[in-house]
């Protein structure tokens, strides 16, 4: 009897969905790259959705939370978004639902749930954008505050309806991490899943939170089609078992359930489509991906150290004892003077662009507060004095220049300072963005490497997240750990076998103190160890 009731609720839901009438009304809205409106009406009812074309370079999907409880349209304006919906749960100004910006949590999906006197550990739904673009909605459980922290599964935990008993809290080594996590919201339950119908309405625990199968009311909800398009939709008087019949209709594999009820709002521009007057905490949105604040992705770098053919020595120049220098040269120190020792560096670049310029030096309260550096480049000659009693061993950045790529380029370090005893010369790092430098090998650092390389992390120092980018010559066992002070170890990052290529991995320390720690990358016979810095 079960499963004839299960048909015909399946059966009345689907032939509900058929008989919503859509209609394009795109061209009624202010145009958005890479985005179509559509309308649905049938008896007592009017819904929208809007198709979000995610291969479409100029356009991007993401959350916002703010303290500062506001309406939609409201919230539209603040974050300068295309257009919205309300987001997942919440109860005041706090999310219950998860929500996670480009490298940062914001919130997380609730862990535990109280009900029948009894606390209950439970998984609810997320959706989830990479950084390489590819969605997916999973269930998850967050075991920490950073992305790095949050574990998929491949599936909830099985309660039933009004179960009587809580199940025991998920465990890491049930699921997996969820890698390359970029940005994305949390809801539930899950509708749609391969295709198919797939409500996880108990297991997700939603009965007792006043969300009902049944009932009609205002919905919102997402989905997405194996095309990489996005559907996000609003309904005004919909059932919730109704929503994954109309996403498999509109041809999503995916889809899952945001909050609804009086927090049910949908903009586009100015212009309200579904209308709600609740203030919200969260909204997800339509952007531009600018609005990501993605860092950019360098094209080209080269890196020159006092060792390296590039670089000159001029006057008298000894090597420090400091640890903490580039590569395996170790930096070198020259007493203050009037400019007649300086180190050069001549960097042979091939084409003419623009370039971040960066130093590294090994820092110590001997050094000098004001080092010349001296930039000759295609627009003159720039001096910036450098503190080097203050961040070493890491890349500092000096500025931004044009160079001409012919051979007036020159970077020099110079003694004539007047604060401190000792100046410090080191390394240098040129990096461009610019895409018509992207063919250009450097025998140092062309892409196609065959050394290991552990990159200093970014931003530095950070507060409470940072990015830890390494590269791997031949796949092989990494682990990647960080240690305070005394060497007690404070996060394991990596401990697994990878493949040959680029790596990076996010480290939080919103449980740390302020402070200096080492983070050290080991695989095979290869070990270094780089500092960062928490700055809160």
């Amino acid at each position: 009897m079960k499963k004839i009731l299960l048909l015909i609720l399946f059966a009345f839901s689907f032939a509900s969905a058929q008989n919503i009438t859509w209609t394009d009304v795109t061209s009624s809205y202010s145009p958005i790259p890479g985005v179509k409106v559509f309308k649905g009406t049938r008896s007592s009812l009017t819904a929208y959705y809007f198709d979000v074309d995610m291969t479409n370079p100029k356009v991007a999907i993401r959350p916002y939370i703010t303290n500062s409880l506001a309406t939609e349209p409201e919230l539209l304006k603040r974050f300068g978004a295309y257009a919205a919906v309300n987001g997942g749960y919440f109860g005041g100004t706090s999310a219950y639902s998860a929500v996670v910006y480009p490298f940062e949590v914001k919130a997380q999906n609730i862990a535990a749930l109280t009900r029948n006197s009894q606390t209950y550990p439970v998984m609810r739904s997320f959706f989830g954008i990479k950084k390489d673009g590819s969605m997916s909605i999973d269930w998850i459980y967050h075991f920490g505050g950073a992305t790095s922290d949050i574990y998929k599964f491949s599936a909830p935990l099985p309660y039933t309806l009004n179960d009587p008993a809580p199940k025991a809290a998920p465990q890491k080594s049930d699921g997996t991490q969820y890698e390359d996590l970029l940005t994305g919201i949390g809801g539930g339950p899950r509708l749609v899943k391969n295709g198919q119908e797939h409500v996880t309405y108990n297991e997700e625990i939603l009965w007792g939170s006043g969300v009902y199968m049944d009932d009609y009311r205002t919905r919102t909800a997402i989905g997405y089609r194996a095309d990489k398009h996005v559907i996000i939709l609003c309904a005004d008087n919909l059932q919730l078992q109704e929503l994954p019949s109309i996403f498999i209709s509109l041809g999503c594999t995916e889809a899952m359930n945001l909050d609804g009820g009086g927090s049910t709002e949908m903009s586009i521009g100015s212009q309200d489509l579904i209308t709600s007057s609740r203030a919200l905490p969260v909204i997800l949105a339509i952007v531009n991906p600018d609005s990501l604040k993605l860092p950019k992705t360098p094209v080209f770098e080269k890196i020159i150290d006092t060792g390296d053919k590039e670089a000159s020595v001029t006057g008298s120049w000894f090597t420090s004892a400091n640890a903490g220098y580039y590569g395996t040269t170790q930096s070198m120190l020259t007493g203050i003077g009037n400019g007649n020792s300086c180190v050069s560096f001549k960097p042979e670049l091939k084409v003419s662009a623009e370039y971040e310029l960066y130093a590294w030096w090994v820092s110590s309260s001997n050094r000098t507060k004001d080092t010349p550096f001296i930039i000759s480049h295609k627009d003159g000659i720039d001096t910036v004095r450098i503190d080097q009693t203050v961040n070493g061993s890491m890349w500092s950045l000096i500025g931004k220049y044009t160079f001409s790529a012919d051979t007036t380029d020159k970077i020099t370090i110079s003694n004539a300072a007047k604060s401190g005893s000792y100046v410090v010369a080191d390394a240098i790092r040129l990096v461009s963005y610019d895409a018509a430098t992207s063919s250009v090998e450097e025998s140092r650092n062309n892409p196609v490497v065959s050394q290991y390389r552990l990159n200093q992390n970014y931003p530095n120092p950070f507060n409470p997240v940072t990015r830890i980018s390494y590269y791997m010559p031949k796949e092989g066992h990494v682990s990647l750990r960080v240690f305070d002070v005394l060497g007690n170890e404070v996060a394991r990052l990596v401990d697994e076998v990878e493949s040959a290529g680029s790596h990076q991995a996010e480290f939080s320390a919103q449980n740390l103190s302020s402070g200096i720690y080492f983070y050290t990358l080991n695989s095979g016979s290869f070990i270094e160890t780089k500092k960062l810095m928490v700055l809160k």
